[in-house]
């Protein structure tokens, strides 16, 4: 299965801060937006992953990230030159890469939860697709599904006015190998964009739509405005001093998840500069040092 995280879009909603860089490139408290959907997407065992975004935002993710290989993993870069909706940045996925099932992420989302990134693998059941719903005050900014007593979904709007349940879709998305075939046949919305939520239809159409309702405990951001995105940061800066631990540090997670052994780590620590960061993964690495020793 192969990751893709969409960073693109034209971050209206928080300009000016968007003037010249991504909004997945903006700070949630001390790391980059990006982080938090990669790390989700490496949690559930995702080792591949698309990165999707601007012609002139690329290059930085690029930058950011590099190929991937210092994280045991292989990360590509996509252009989508207009932001014309999430299932038409989804068919930029590489054809050697589409016979492999997909997950799609919004960069903007943040999701967390203990243990949710295998439960989320757990999940999938990799035919049709998989949609979470997540219990908002204000559905009308998001998809909005309606489901039955036994949990089948019955109906899939996207913003409407008036909402037929408080359940809102987050930007996670399972697909099977046929979601590509499923994109060339939507039709642009009234909106003259591509809608996931017609994407997500056409699946219900078939019977091959399932939705999961995020546990309670697994906290859903969206982080598109600036209201939201000082929340974010104030709830990770909070979760972080109480615990201890740090989330959403990529090298962290690749350790913990296998993708790179000890000295492979160490070897990481040697190219990042002098931070609190890097002090937070040296005491990791100096930890699990001290494990082997008495061992």
């Amino acid at each position: 299965m192969i990751g893709v995280i969409l960073a693109g879009g034209t971050g209206s909603r928080l300009w000016p801060l968007t003037g010249v860089v991504s909004k997945q490139l903006l700070p949630i408290h001390d790391k980059p937006m990006i982080y938090y959907p990669l790390t989700t997407l490496m949690l559930s065992g995702i080792r591949e992953v698309v990165v999707i975004s601007t012609p002139q935002s690329l290059p930085l993710f690029e930058k950011l990230l590099g190929d991937g290989s210092s994280l045991g993993m292989k990360f590509h870069f996509c252009i989508q030159n207009e932001p014309n909706g999430i299932p038409k940045a989804l068919e930029l996925v590489p054809r050697r890469l589409r016979d492999q099932d997909a997950v799609l992420i919004l960069g903007d989302n943040l999701l967390y939860g203990v243990g949710l990134g295998s439960s989320l693998m757990s999940i999938y059941q990799g035919v049709g697709a998989l949609a979470f719903a997540h219990n908002v005050s204000d559905p009308t900014s998001y998809g909005v599904v309606e489901l039955d007593r036994e949990g089948n979904a019955i109906s899939i709007e996207e913003k409407p006015r008036v909402p037929k349940s408080k359940l809102a879709i987050p930007g996670l998305y399972f697909f099977d190998k046929t979601v590509y075939r499923r994109i060339e046949a939507l039709k642009p919305s009234s909106r003259r964009e591509y809608e996931i939520t017609d994407l997500l239809r056409a699946y219900l159409l078939d019977g091959q739509l399932k939705i999961k309702i995020l546990e309670r405990g697994t906290t859903w951001l969206d982080t598109g405005t600036p209201d939201d995105l000082m929340a974010a940061s104030e709830f990770i800066r909070v979760i972080e001093a109480r615990q201890g631990l740090r989330v959403g540090i990529p090298e962290e997670v690749a350790f913990r998840q296998g993708f790179i052994n000890l000295n492979q780590l160490g070897q990481v620590l040697e190219r990042l500069p002098t931070s609190k960061y890097k002090d937070y993964l040296m005491k990791i690495e100096a930890e699990e040092s001290a494990k082997k020793l008495v061992q």
